[in-house]
């Protein structure tokens, strides 16, 4: 340099290391950590890597394998970014990215919550449901629960739920065997469970199709689609048939249960979703997904928690006469 002065140099980047934990931990540490099995994420791995792996090998680019454990260990612990990040040795803006782009992937690429259609699949769950409380004809239990979240900043007050937290309220319908056929993640926290079910699509479509029941708490309108319990029974058989009735309907309950704490984001356990509404939404979803998933493939959580039921209010309004005079008959069988 002409004025004597040495030239910059270039410090060599730092970059944290990254361990390959799904090769250092055994098959049991992998459910435990990422709650599915090392198979299931291996698949999961090849059917989204296209999707979320780096467009190129510069600056450490971080590998589809990593983002998807990444993305487990959120789902199901409920960490912020910081704490994943330093588990796996990313920068927590690396983490938000990461996970998000799974997410994506996985509710692009995952389509396993399918309600059934077809004669011989309604058959087969009218048939699992009977072998429950002999309740006849029931194609799902039905019901809502409430997603902790953290207070949005646009109509913030339509999403402080009954008890007195911001959330959004999600719809599902179960199977016997507590895999769920139908979600809906878009509602508000202090919607009504009846009113989500009003305006959804599967309603349209057991109401025009006629091959069922749906069995849902008091907090639903008793329909010709929809079995309810006998509010405030008087005779034996109806008390006979509210308990059969509470014993065939608790499965969505124990779905609920059961996938909030296999996923403890979806719980306050896990700490409030530190998310907008909409990503919440998309969270859920990937949820059941895995959670279907993992019931399909028989992989077992032994690490459930109780979770309270989140009923709504009862149902309050004129009761479909149809719809009484068929419930009438069924609790003439008990």
């Amino acid at each position: 340099m002409a004025d004597g002065r040495n030239p910059r140099r270039r410090l060599p980047r730092n970059f944290r290391d990254r361990v390959d934990l799904l090769n250092n931990l055994n098959d049991n540490e992998v459910k435990v950590k990422y709650r599915l099995s090392r198979q299931q994420i291996i698949d999961l791995h090849d059917l989204i890597e296209d999707d979320i792996k780096p467009r190129t090998m510069r600056s450490h680019a971080i590998q589809a394998m990593t983002k998807l454990l990444i993305t487990l260990q959120f789902l199901a612990k409920g960490e912020f970014y910081s704490e994943g990040g330093l588990v796996h040795g990313v920068s927590r803006s690396t983490v938000c990215v990461s996970v998000w782009q799974v997410v994506d992937a996985i509710n692009q690429r995952v389509n396993n919550i399918k309600f059934p259609t077809t004669q011989a699949d309604l058959a087969s769950i009218k048939q699992k449901f009977y072998q429950v409380a002999r309740m006849p004809n029931c194609i799902g239990a039905v019901d809502g629960t409430l997603i902790p979240i953290i207070a949005p900043r646009v109509r913030e007050d339509i999403y402080v739920c009954r008890k007195g937290y911001h959330a959004i309220n999600v719809q599902a319908v179960v199977t016997p065997d507590m895999r769920f056929t139908d979600v809906v993640a878009q509602w508000p926290g202090s919607t009504h469970d009846n009113t989500i079910f009003e305006n959804c699509g599967l309603k349209a479509w057991v109401e025009a199709n006629n091959v069922g029941w749906l069995i849902g708490d008091a907090g639903y309108a008793l329909k010709p689609y929809m079995l309810t319990p006998k509010i405030r029974p008087t005779t034996q058989q109806e008390n006979a048939f509210n308990l059969a009735h509470s014993r065939t309907r608790m499965v969505v309950e124990r779905a609920f249960g059961l996938l909030k704490s296999r996923f403890r984001c979806l719980h306050k356990t896990g700490g409030f979703l530190q998310i907008t509404p909409e990503k919440a939404a998309k969270v859920f979803v990937v949820c059941a997904k895995l959670h279907n998933m993992c019931i399909d493939d028989a992989v077992v959580f032994d690490g459930q928690i109780n979770v309270a039921p989140d009923n709504a209010p009862p149902y309050i309004g004129a009761l479909d006469p149809n719809a009484q005079r068929d419930r009438r008959a069924i609790i003439a069988r008990f």
